[in-house]
């Protein structure tokens, strides 16, 4: 096993190459795995948008590798969030998806309001997250040809979930898929054609209005599923090898549908 040390967090603007190759999570899965770190800076933004990739490794070439957008949940502005999901990204990998995992928060920004409204108070942080996905997303189509951005997937949890269903609300037509982890304060979108999944924990409720009724769930194809022996703060890596099974399992379902 490999295992890296990260000492202190420092933003650069270019690439950072860590070319690691891990071992496959699930029994299922066919790849190895590389994971790379990347600095992207977006100069309309000023503002620098730190990237883990997560790839799967073949012999052979990869035919169209489809294309996953990560976001984590809200850590309190402390750097590397985006890896705190490896259990998950680095499945996919394993199973063939490119995987990008952006840090969302640095260490200079604002922390999030724990008064008011959060459909208010919050709204600019994931305005400013789903301007990250659509910078990385685009700045991937520049030097990723054998990604297929015709066919996109969004997962996020939390605050990184919030952000996921914003997305395709803010940005139509550019994704094809998302997935929510415990997303629990922006209304899921209801959007024909739009592939909507959403695992829910065993103790944090949703506000009102984000869970589509089963009216709506039917009508525009929204799968909801609540998994009773995991809670909200365990959908990272602190889950049990149990509870991130069962979650690797169904996103990987729904990415077959």
């Amino acid at each position: 096993m490999i295992k890296i040390i990260y000492t202190h967090f420092i933003l650069l603007l270019g690439t950072v190459v860590l070319n690691i190759n891990a071992s496959a999570q699930s029994s299922g899965s066919t790849f190895r795995i590389k994971t790379d770190s990347l600095n992207l800076f977006d100069k309309a933004r000023n503002r620098s948008v730190p990237v883990m990739l997560y790839l799967p490794v073949a012999d052979k070439k990869i035919r169209k590798q489809k294309l996953v957008i990560f976001s984590h949940g809200y850590y309190q502005n402390m750097p590397f969030g985006n890896k705190q999901y490896s259990f998950l990204t680095e499945n996919l990998a394993a199973n063939g998806f490119f995987v990008a995992s952006i840090q969302h928060e640095l260490p200079t920004d604002d922390l999030i309001p724990i008064a008011g409204i959060p459909q208010v108070v919050r709204r600019p942080f994931w305005d400013r997250g789903t301007d990250n996905i659509l910078f990385v997303i685009n700045e991937l189509k520049k030097t990723n040809p054998d990604v297929e951005f015709r066919n996109i997937t969004l997962i996020g949890h939390s605050n990184g979930g919030d952000m996921t269903a914003l997305f395709p609300q803010k940005y139509p037509g550019i994704v094809n898929t998302i997935i929510t982890l415990d997303n629990r304060r922006m209304a899921l979108p209801m959007i024909k054609g739009l592939k909507v999944y959403s695992l829910r924990s065993s103790d944090q409720p949703a506000d009102e209005g984000v869970l589509p009724g089963a009216v709506e769930q039917h009508k525009f194809g929204i799968t909801i599923i609540k998994l009773p022996n995991t809670i909200h703060n365990d959908m990272d890596n602190r889950g049990t090898k149990e509870q991130q099974k069962e979650i690797n399992d169904y996103i990987l379902s729904f990415l077959k549908q």
